[in-house]
Formats: C-alpha cells, structure tokens, sequence
C-alpha cells in the first residue's frame, strides 16, 4: 500500500486515506460484542454529503446517518461483512488506538477535504481523535475503510428509494455503483449480491437497469 500523499489539487476531490488497508489489519478476527463501541464522523458542508455519522460495535452491527446538502438526514442500519469487520478491527488494533497518544493529523492543513474523527470506547476507555489529513497509513487506511462503507450504504439507501418511489433513477446508480466497484471503493462487494439479484428480476425497474444488475452480478462472482 501506498502511504497518503499530499494530495494533487488537479484532481477530484477526495477524502484523506484513499487507500487500501494494510495486509497485517486482516489479521484481527471479529469478537463477541464485549461492549466496544466504534465511530467515525465526516463534516464538509460544501460537499455533496455533507455530514457523515457512523457508530457500530465489535461484531460490526451498527447504523449510518448520512446528510445532503439541503436535505434532511437519513438513517441506515448495517452489519459489516466479516471481511470488513477484520480489516477495521485490525487497524484500530494496529494503531493501539485506546492506549495511543498519537495525533494523526499531519503538519498540513486541507480543510477543503474535510474534517475526520475516529473513535472508540470500551468501558471507561474513550478516544476520539480528529483530523483532515493524515499520513499515518493505518489511520488513512481505516479513514478508507469507512468512506467505503459510507458509499456502499448511500448505494443501498438510495437504491431501496429508487425502488419504491423512483424507478427511473435505478439506472444512474447502478452506473454510480459499478463506477465504484470499478475503483474498489466499496466495503463488501459480496454483500450487495442479494440486493442486485433483486434488481435483477424487479419488473417495476427500467429493463436497462435490470439487465445492468445482471451484468454487475456476474462481475463481482468473477464471471
């Protein structure tokens, strides 16, 4: 994995850490909910998204409340694929996150790509740490691992409006979706299977985009 960079401002906008996650963080196995609590928060009011909040647990069950510009916030429950909850349990243990003083930000500002806080808690233990730019890599790795799964649940959020109120929107995100998947910027591909097989086989759906959830299918096994 590369380390983050500084970023090149002739480029798209991204956030801190777009990287993947280091081999060693697929080390950690999930545990029982022994009562640890994780959470991540992204704050840029001049994005698109405007505001993030994700907070789950040890065994990766957890909720996402997201907010667009002009438009009220919206709530998303999840479970993190085992894959997924390795990789982030990994990292926050490769960092001794709860035990570590280390702040993360580097020595430049980006405020432009907005603000970060990592935290977790267990008992009286709790952290949180803030920052825009960072390049410790297993901070922007885990900053990575959760704008994935930001973007994977906006997916499955606006895929499951377009469905019951906006059919003719399904297309473009579905577009949007294998755009991601293209650019590995999803949690879990796998764990969208379920979802596109529906898509696949939605007669209420645009036949374009049943057609492109087959195709999509097909991609992620490999085929």
């Amino acid at each position: 994995m590369n380390s983050p960079q500084e970023p090149n401002t002739h480029k798209r906008n991204t956030r801190p850490g777009e990287t993947a996650a280091p081999d060693a963080s697929t080390e950690a196995t999930p545990k029982r909910n022994d009562g640890s609590k994780y959470s991540y928060e992204f704050s840029q009011p001049d994005f698109h998204i405007r505001h993030v909040v994700i907070e789950h647990d040890a065994t990766g069950k957890g909720k996402m409340t997201f907010e667009r510009r002009n438009e009220e916030s919206a709530t998303e429950e999840f479970q993190l694929s085992e894959a997924a909850l390795k990789r982030i349990l990994g990292l926050y243990e490769t960092l001794r996150f709860l035990d570590s003083q280390e702040e993360y930000q580097s020595d430049k500002q980006f405020p432009h790509l907005g603000t970060m806080k990592i935290g977790s808690e267990q008992g009286n233990r709790k952290r949180v740490v803030e920052f825009n730019w960072t390049r410790d890599p297993n901070a922007a790795a885990l900053a990575t691992e959760y704008r994935r799964l930001t973007d994977q649940l906006v997916f499955v959020f606006d895929m499951s409006v377009a469905r019951a109120n906006q059919p003719l929107n399904a297309p473009k995100l579905l577009q949007g979706l294998e755009s991601l998947l293209r650019r590995q910027g999803l949690s879990d591909p796998r764990q969208l299977l379920p979802l596109l097989e529906e898509i696949g086989t939605d007669e209420h759906l645009p036949l374009i985009a049943r057609n492109h959830a087959s195709r999509l299918i097909k991609k992620i096994n490999g085929k």
